[in-house]
């Protein structure tokens, strides 16, 4: 039953990279490896979770890796991966007893799905919130692909989703982005897999709004024409121009939203054009209407900036 490989990217991970491989223990009979690759790590974090990982009795190995990245990380197990199902999840995360073995179990009752996606918890700054399996799935395919682009279909945390090795094949994660490299790397996963969803949550996802937010506040333009131009390479996996075009309304509109509540209106407005010229569902329509008003509001009263950014 040993048919899962557990990639974990770790960088200065000491203090929380035992807890997450404790969660794995309950999941010990299928799991053939624990790689953990640690990413210029400056602690000693490939020892504690050595120590961990033997106490667990969890095959268990290291690769070292100068990336500074998690998805060049993730990139280097996937090529030494050596079970047929993949399970990715970050050293700051927990796993939820019986998950994994949920996941496997799905794809027992749906024969062909070579990728399947659970519910997970999210804990950002203290504050928990359950995200439900996600809706709007098709069978297989392209269709998952673009909806997922679109953010037609939520958004799958690292640690809730299994998918097969031979289905990820050669695709890996795009790397030196600032953001959203996730999302890119399931889209070409996506638009070739065969899909099945779990109702069970999988994972707990340990967030920072500040830390998040940073992402889209540090030399926003650059990191934008970065990232564009790695999502734009998803149209030769087959994803229509139009959905990649709504991916980057939806992220201009984040980057929007968070220069607006940290004054930086100017930038705030720049990506809020983007955002409104980028194809939008009416909720998308709504949200730039009501940045542009309250950004307006802002600069004609400066006075209510308080009360305006909390309202």
């Amino acid at each position: 039953m040993t048919s899962v490989s557990i990639i974990i990217p770790a960088h200065n991970a000491s203090a929380t990279v035992a807890d997450t491989l404790a969660t794995l223990r309950s999941e010990a009979e299928v799991i053939g490896e624990v790689i953990l690759v640690d990413d210029s790590s400056t602690d000693n974090t490939a020892a504690v979770a050595a120590d961990a990982a033997s106490r667990l009795e969890l095959p268990f190995r290291v690769i070292r890796s100068n990336c500074r990245d998690a998805g060049g990380s993730r990139n280097l197990a996937l090529a030494e991966a050596r079970f047929p199902w993949i399970y990715m999840i970050d050293a700051d995360d927990l796993h939820i007893e019986g998950g994994l073995r949920t996941l496997l179990s799905k794809t027992r009752t749906k024969p062909g799905a070579d990728m399947v996606v659970g519910a997970y918890r999210r804990r950002t700054d203290g504050r928990d919130r359950q995200f439900k399996t996600p809706a709007g799935y098709m069978t297989a395919g392209l269709a998952n692909a673009s909806a997922y682009v679109e953010g037609r279909i939520r958004s799958i945390a690292v640690g809730s989703a299994l998918v097969a090795r031979h289905t990820v094949g050669d695709t890996r994660f795009p790397t030196g982005l600032a953001y959203d490299e996730d999302t890119l790397f399931w889209a070409r996963v996506m638009s070739k897999a065969s899909l099945a969803v779990v109702r069970q949550p999988i994972m707990i996802y340990f967030v920072s709004s500040d830390r998040s937010d940073d992402r889209f506040a540090i030399k926003p333009a650059r990191r934008f024409l970065e990232w564009r131009l790695a999502l734009r390479e998803l149209a030769d996996c087959g994803i229509a121009k139009s959905s990649l075009k709504a991916r980057e309304g939806l992220v201009a509109l984040k980057i929007a939203r968070v220069h607006y509540a940290r004054g930086d209106l100017e930038t705030a407005v720049k990506f809020l054009a983007v955002a409104e010229a980028a194809p939008k569902v009416s909720t998308d329509i709504w949200r730039c209407m009501r940045y542009r008003l309250k950004i307006a509001a802002r600069r004609r009263f400066p006075a209510h900036r308080v009360q305006l950014q909390s309202a």
